[in-house]
């Protein structure tokens, strides 16, 4: 199968001569590397999150915290493993004490984020959280009414759910994110 060398020489020479060491925006100032994105190049499944936490810039690898780890048993219950999927965020950069992402800053980054998207040509996208799901489905809607159903989207079929740090600050969404996890099942 060569559609995976082929898709990860595109992702590193996007990452490496596309992005660089970027100062594109403020974000740069701060952070420790760029969180690229991370995965199978040939996954049927991409999760899109919001940007990297503390533990991302350290490592330079996305959801790798305590929301990491949620995310990982998310997908899990659906039959995936890290290694199976694609996993980037909209922004590549840490915004100062988690902050939420600023318009400049996804303006900025996100031609990179669907790039990644147009390389990888998963069957499904999950966004994870408001950010992920309003710049995915071209939204200003809440993720509380952008979940719950599939959108057909240009670049493939997106399901939006709660992020996992929201999750982890309030358990008891985790049934609704659970429903939204069955509808990307059925799909795949």
């Amino acid at each position: 199968d060569e559609v995976g060398p082929e898709k990860l020489k595109l992702l590193e020479e996007l990452r490496l001569k596309e992005i660089g060491n970027c100062v594109r925006c403020k974000l740069h100032k701060r952070r420790r590397t760029i969180v690229f994105g991370e995965g199978n190049p040939a996954a049927r499944l991409m999760l899109i999150g919001e940007a990297p936490g503390a533990d991302e810039d350290e490592q330079g690898r996305p959801f790798v915290g305590r929301a990491g780890q949620l995310l990982m048993q998310m997908i899990k219950a659906i039959g995936f493993q890290r290694s199976d999927v694609y996993i980037a965020n909209v922004l590549k950069c840490r915004p100062p004490e988690n902050r939420n992402p600023e318009s400049d800053e996804i303006a900025e980054c996100s031609p990179f984020l669907y790039k990644q998207i147009s390389i990888i040509q998963p069957k499904i996208i999950i966004a994870l959280g408001t950010f992920a799901a309003q710049l995915i489905l071209n939204s200003k809607s809440s993720i509380s009414s952008l979940r719950n159903r599939v959108y057909d989207m240009p670049y493939g079929r997106v399901v939006a759910t709660y992020h996992p740090s929201y999750l982890l600050r309030s358990p008891q969404k985790k049934p609704e994110a659970w429903e939204d996890l069955k509808l990307v099942k059925r799909i795949l």
